[in-house]
C-alpha cells in the first residue's frame, strides 16, 4: 500500500495562528546543510533566495528535502513574476512563494493565476510526475492545490507602495513584503533604505495591509530598525542571511586573531 501523505501547513496559516511577529532570516548560499543548520536555529521561517544568490530548481529541491520535518516555514523567491518558473517551483513543492518586483494590480494577478489550476489560473497540470503532489500520494492534490500554497508579493517600488491598497485586495495575495533596498533605489536614494522618506514608505504600506486585513512583512537587518516596523505593524521580518552571518562572523575572526600593523600582536595571543 503506497503512503497517503498530507501536505504541510502554509505560510499563510501560520501567520494566522500566530500571536506574535515571526522572525527569518535569508538562506542565499544554496547549501542544504547550511538551510538544515538554519532550520534548526529556532527561528519561524526561512526565505530561500534565488533572485539574488546562486540557487537552481535542483539546489531548492534539495534544500526543500532537507529542511523538511524541521518545525520552520519556508519561502522561496524566484527570480521573476514568472508564470512557467512558477510552476516548476510548485511542481518541486514549493508551497510559499514570494514573489518579487510586484508592481501593480495586474502583475499580482498574474502571480495568483500561475499558482492555481484552470478554470481558476493558468497553472500547467503535471502532479503526476512532480513531487508537489508527492507523486499522488497526497489525496486529491488537483482539488486542494490551491489551498495548500501561500502567495506573498513584494512591494519594493515608488509604483508598488502607490498601488499598494488595490494589490492587497487582489484575492489570492495573502501578504506583502516590503523591499526597503530597492524601494530607496527606485526613489532616488540607492544605499538609503534607512531615509525617513522610505521609512515613510514603508509605514504606509503597513498601515494600508492592517487596513486591508492581510499581514505585512519586512527585511530589516538593523536591530532597531526592525522594532520600528514591528511596532508599526509588522506581522513578519527577515533580520539576517546565512551568508551575511558567516561573512561578518569570518571577519571578526580575523580582526581577532590577524595582526593588522607592523609589530602589532592580537590581544588574544
Amino acid at each position: 500500500m503506497p503512503l497517503r501523505i498530507e501536505p504541510d501547513n502554509t505560510f499563510r496559516d501560520a501567520l494566522a495562528a500566530a500571536n506574535r511577529p515571526l522572525a527569518g532570516m535569508w538562506v542565499c548560499s544554496g547549501s542544504p546543510l547550511i538551510a538544515e543548520l538554519c532550520a534548526g536555529s529556532g527561528l519561524d521561517w526561512l526565505l530561500v533566495d534565488a533572485e539574488h544568490s546562486p540557487n537552481s530548481l535542483e539546489s531548492i529541491l534539495a534544500q526543500l528535502q532537507a529542511v523538511s520535518g524541521y518545525p520552520v516555514q519556508v519561502l522561496v523567491r524566484p527570480p521573476v513574476n514568472d508564470t512557467v518558473l512558477i510552476k516548476q517551483y510548485l511542481d518541486i513543492g514549493v508551497q510559499n512563494l514570494l514573489i518579487p518586483m510586484v508592481n501593480s494590480v495586474a502583475e499580482a494577478q498574474a502571480a495568483v493565476d500561475a499558482t492555481c489550476y484552470p478554470p481558476h489560473g493558468v497553472r500547467g497540470v503535471g502532479s503526476a510526475l512532480a513531487r508537489a503532489s508527492r507523486w499522488n500520494r497526497i489525496p486529491d492534490y488537483l482539488a486542494r492545490a490551491s489551498e495548500n500554497i501561500s502567495l506573498t508579493v513584494q512591494i519594493e517600488s515608488a509604483a508598488a507602495v502607490e498601488a499598494v491598497a488595490e494589490i492587497l485586495a487582489v484575492d489570492g495575495v495573502d501578504a506583502i513584503f516590503l523591499g526597503p533596498s530597492d524601494l530607496a533605489a527606485s526613489m532616488g536614494l540607492l544605499g538609503q533604505q534607512e531615509h525617513p522618506k522610505v521609512r515613510a514608505a514603508v509605514e504606509h504600506c503597513l498601515t494600508a495591509a492592517t487596513a486591508a486585513g492581510k499581514p505585512a512583512g519586512v527585511n530589516a537587518f538593523n536591530p532597531d530598525t526592525a522594532r520600528h516596523y514591528l511596532a508599526a505593524g509588522a506581522a513578519f521580518i527577515l533580520v539576517g542571511a546565512d551568508v551575511a552571518l558567516l561573512a561578518r562572523g569570518s571577519e571578526a575572526l580575523a580582526a581577532e586573531y590577524i595582526p593588522t600593523g607592523a609589530g602589532e600582536t592580537p590581544a588574544s595571543y
